[in-house]
């Protein structure tokens, strides 16, 4: 079987495939960018029995193979690392100017010049992907599009397991056609990034995305691979909730934010559960591509003028973010978060994994117990 048993339940895989059998128990620890994922907590999750995640994503190529190394040093057991896919030049550079000139009120109050946000967009990819074929990882994912037949190949011939992160059926279908191992279907509830393939302005606001459960139903009917369920998910029965819909592991990011192990602030930390912050949203305010974040005052003031242009904003905002974040003022920080943020628990991360298995347990012996209705 692919998962050992916790309680009575747990041990009933989902499904019998090469990335369940990477680990013991349902339960992915999201790769987090921006340094929330980090080794320390890619290696506290994967020894607990879930699959660890590191985030490569605005790394660069060495720093990424260094993170591997240290993350080695702490475990033998399986583990990931996930990708950014190259993107577009921005479509419109003025739009990008005008938001800086908007942005400058921001960089007076914090003393720091805006960043130069005319470099590359590919994230240094092929560097990336040629440390991965190299020295091979037992699992990569990809954000922000679709990998060629050929990368997925050649991972999968290095004995690499592959999942691309997908938002539609229409993505899924592209991915599975390409030749990716699983997939990571994110619904709309997940914090920070959603990971869509293109990047289509048109549908900001209503047209952000699909709930998990409809999205991962959706996807589950149309594509006939192993399927990790991300967005909003923080409690052991909402484990269980998408394992019935037909996931084969759950895939959590904001409840592993708050870990000691995280590499997150402790400004973001606080943050998750602060009463101060009423709620989430999707905004390009911070890196021109919508990303889902508690609600400050920069999210207010800009969000509504952010063009879509990532990563170029991403770079034109980060000394904004970083001098915020050293002044301890969360009012100008991407605060990313899922829609379940209040849920957090400030839990060591193996200990968060074990919580999370018993409240799976218990959810799955609910459903399973016998009815106490009347015989009638």
């Amino acid at each position: 079987m692919a998962y050992e048993s916790v309680g009575e339940s747990v041990g009933e895989p989902v499904g019998d495939t090469a990335l369940t059998g990477l680990f013991r128990l349902p339960i992915v620890q999201a790769p987090m960018a921006g340094g929330g994922s980090c080794p320390p907590l890619a290696a506290a999750v994967s020894e607990a029995g879930g699959l660890g995640f590191l985030a490569a994503g605005y790394k660069t190529p060495a720093a990424m193979y260094e993170e591997i190394k240290q993350l080695r040093a702490r475990t033998s057991r399986p583990f990931g690392v996930n990708l950014f896919m190259p993107q577009p030049p921005a479509a419109d550079p003025a739009a990008v100017e005008v938001y800086a000139e908007q942005l400058a009120g921001e960089a007076t109050w914090y003393d720091v010049p805006l960043g130069d946000w005319d470099r590359a967009a590919d994230d240094g990819y092929e560097a990336k992907l040629a440390i991965l074929l190299d020295d091979p990882v037992p699992v990569v994912s990809f954000t922000f599009g679709c990998p060629s037949a050929e990368d997925l190949a050649a991972l999968a011939a290095a004995g690499t397991l592959t999942a691309v992160t997908v938002t539609s059926v229409a993505e899924a279908r592209t991915a599975w056609e390409a030749g990716a191992a699983a997939l990571c279907v994110q619904g709309v509830e997940a914090g920070g990034h959603q990971g869509t393939h293109h990047d289509d302005p048109r549908l900001d606001g209503t047209g952000a995305g699909a709930g998990l459960l409809a999205l991962l139903t959706e996807v589950r009917e149309a594509v006939p691979l192993p399927l990790l369920a991300a967005g909003g998910l923080m409690r052991g029965a909402q484990i269980a909730a998408v394992l019935a819909a037909g996931a084969c592991a759950a895939q959590l990011g904001t409840a592993f934010l708050a870990c000691p192990e995280s590499g997150a602030s402790e400004l973001h930390k606080r943050a998750l559960t602060d009463p101060l912050f009423t709620g989430t949203e999707l905004t390009r305010a911070f890196s021109g591509r919508p990303a889902r974040g508690l609600v400050n005052r920069f999210i207010r003031e800009h969000g509504p003028y952010a063009p879509a242009a990532y990563p170029q904003v991403h770079y034109l905002t980060a000394g904004l973010r970083k001098a915020a974040a050293a002044a301890g003022d969360p009012q100008a920080v991407n605060l990313w978060a899922g829609q379940g943020h209040r849920l957090a628990r400030d839990l060591p991360a193996a200990r968060l994994v074990e919580v999370l298995a018993t409240e799976l347990d218990a959810a799955r012996a609910s459903l399973t117990a016998p009815s106490r209705g009347s015989d009638s």
